[in-house]
């Protein structure tokens, strides 16, 4: 088994330290990119059944473990923060379906600890550009999930939403009328270096992204005996669109900020 890269790992860990408590202040249960784009299509992808035990990949504070607890299904969520573990146990009510364990989505030995063929299902949020490595995650979940059963996730869209992407408003005169243009200028989109970022505004810490372009991010899946059976590119509505923002992902309504996939594990297990 092919460790993930130590330092980086370590680094990213002590960024969601430093950042749980605001981070869960800020997001709650959810925000206008869970709820208008992220939750509608891993749902839809994913298709939670009551009874069914669903493995939540890197949950955060707990807000999809949550959801599809409310969907019938026993979770187990795991995280590599234990300030942000600590939150999502706060949040979640006595006796719900929901068993949250600190776990490293990087340490493939771990993940197997939870049980090969543990799992009708299995679930990451935004996630993935948070690891330092994914390789790992994949082979696990091969093994984790019953032969055939899918892996549904969301992530900032590798191809728009990226350190590599700047959003930029551009004005148009049309007679007595100015007409607003947004889109996203993007270069690097190669690279695979990681870069230090912050998702919400005023939050202690960067934190590390670990952007990879489409074929570096579904690579290992495949390596891992994954399909890929479904995706979806989900942007926000001209009903969404505030002029006020400025150059912002409500007002790019052509382009997603977010890709929605799903896998579906080997048929014969690995």
């Amino acid at each position: 088994m092919t460790a993930a890269p130590d330092e980086p790992n370590r680094q990213a860990r002590e960024a969601w330290d430093a950042n749980a408590r605001f981070w869960d202040e800020r997001m709650g249960e959810g925000n206008d990119f869970v709820e208008r784009l992220c939750w509608p299509a891993l749902e839809r992808l994913l298709g939670p059944r009551p009874g069914e035990r669903i493995l939540d990949v890197a949950c955060g504070n707990g807000l999809t473990s949550r959801r599809l607890a409310a969907a019938g299904a026993r979770v187990v969520a795991i995280d590599f923060s234990v300030p942000m573990i600590e939150r999502a146990r706060a949040r979640t009510p006595a006796g719900s379906a929901v068993e949250y364990r600190v776990l490293d989505a990087t340490d493939e030995g771990a993940l197997l600890a939870l049980g090969e063929r543990a799992f009708e299902g299995a679930l990451s949020n935004m996630a993935l550009m948070d690891m330092a490595e994914v390789a790992p995650l994949f082979r696990a979940l091969a093994r984790l999930l019953r032969p055939e059963s899918r892996f549904a996730f969301s992530v900032m869209h590798p191809a728009f939403n990226s350190p590599h992407a700047r959003l930029y408003a551009e004005a148009e005169e049309r007679g007595r009328d100015v007409v607003m243009h947004y889109g996203v200028r993007v270069d690097g989109y190669r690279s695979t270096e990681p870069a230090r970022g912050f998702a919400i505004r005023g939050q202690p810490e960067a934190q590390f992204y670990f952007h990879r372009p489409l074929a570096a991010l579904l690579a290992p899946a495949f390596d891992a005996g994954f399909v890929l059976d479904a995706l979806e590119e989900p942007a926000f509505t001209e009903a969404d669109r505030d002029d006020r923002r400025g150059p912002h992902w409500n007002n790019s309504t052509e382009i997603p900020p977010v890709l929605v996939a799903r896998l579906r594990g080997p048929a014969g297990g690995r």
